[in-house]
C-alpha cells in the first residue's frame, strides 16, 4: 500500500470517527466566544421588576410568599427559603432562582434561571467536566485533529494540492492566527 493511500484512509476514518466530538466542540465554542462577559451561554438569565403594597417584617412569613409566588405564575414548589438581608430588604431563594423584595416601597425584581436544553450538555463535556475517561478521549481527539490537518494537505496531488494553490490556502490559515497575536496579544 502506498503512503498516499495510507493518508487517505487515516484521513477518512479520523473524520468519521470525530465527527461528533468536532460538532460538540463547535457548537460549544461558537457560542462560548458569544456569550456575555461574566456570563455562562448554557444558562438563560431572565429578571422581571414588580410592584405591590409595602408589606411589614413580621407579616411577611411563607404563606405571603406562597401569595406572591402565585400571583407571578410561579409554583410553590419553586420555593426553598428566604431570609432578610436587612430590616427593609428580603430575599427568598427558588430552586430557580430568586426573588428580591423591599418591604417598605413594596418593589421586588424575580430572577429566574434555566439551563438552556442541549447547550448545557455540550458546555459540560466543552469544560471537560467529566474529567476521568473524557479527558483521555478529548487528549485523543486533540491529537486526532493535529493528524487530520496534517493528512488533510497531502489528498490532492498538483496545482490544487499542497505545492500549488494549497500552499497558498496553508499559508494564509497560519498568517491570520499569528497577525491576531500581533494586533491583539503581542502588541499590547
Amino acid at each position: 500500500m502506498n503512503w498516499r493511500k495510507l493518508n487517505r484512509i487515516l484521513h477518512r476514518d479520523l473524520g468519521y470517527i470525530f465527527f461528533g466530538m468536532t460538532i460538540i466542540y463547535s457548537i460549544s465554542g461558537i457560542v462560548l466566544n458569544h456569550r456575555k462577559p461574566g456570563g455562562d451561554a448554557s444558562i438563560i438569565n431572565r429578571s422581571v421588576e414588580f410592584s405591590i403594597d409595602p408589606v411589614a417584617k413580621n407579616s411577611f412569613h411563607r404563606d405571603y410568599i406562597f401569595n406572591l409566588l402565585e400571583n407571578n405564575d410561579i409554583h410553590r414548589s419553586e420555593y426553598k427559603s428566604y431570609y432578610f438581608t436587612s430590616e427593609k430588604n428580603v430575599m427568598v431563594y427558588l430552586k430557580q432562582g430568586h426573588i428580591k423584595f423591599n418591604l417598605e416601597t413594596g418593589k421586588g425584581e424575580i430572577v429566574t434561571i434555566k439551563k438552556r436544553p442541549f447547550l448545557t450538555e455540550l458546555n459540560f463535556l466543552h469544560y471537560n467536566k467529566p474529567k476521568k475517561l473524557w479527558t483521555w478521549f478529548s487528549d485523543i481527539y486533540a491529537v486526532s485533529l493535529i493528524l487530520i490537518a496534517i493528512t488533510g494537505l497531502f489528498i490532492l496531488k498538483g496545482k490544487k494540492g499542497i505545492t500549488g494553490r494549497g500552499a497558498w490556502l496553508t499559508g494564509i490559515g497560519i498568517i491570520v492566527p499569528l497577525l491576531f497575536l500581533v494586533l491583539y496579544y503581542w502588541g499590547t
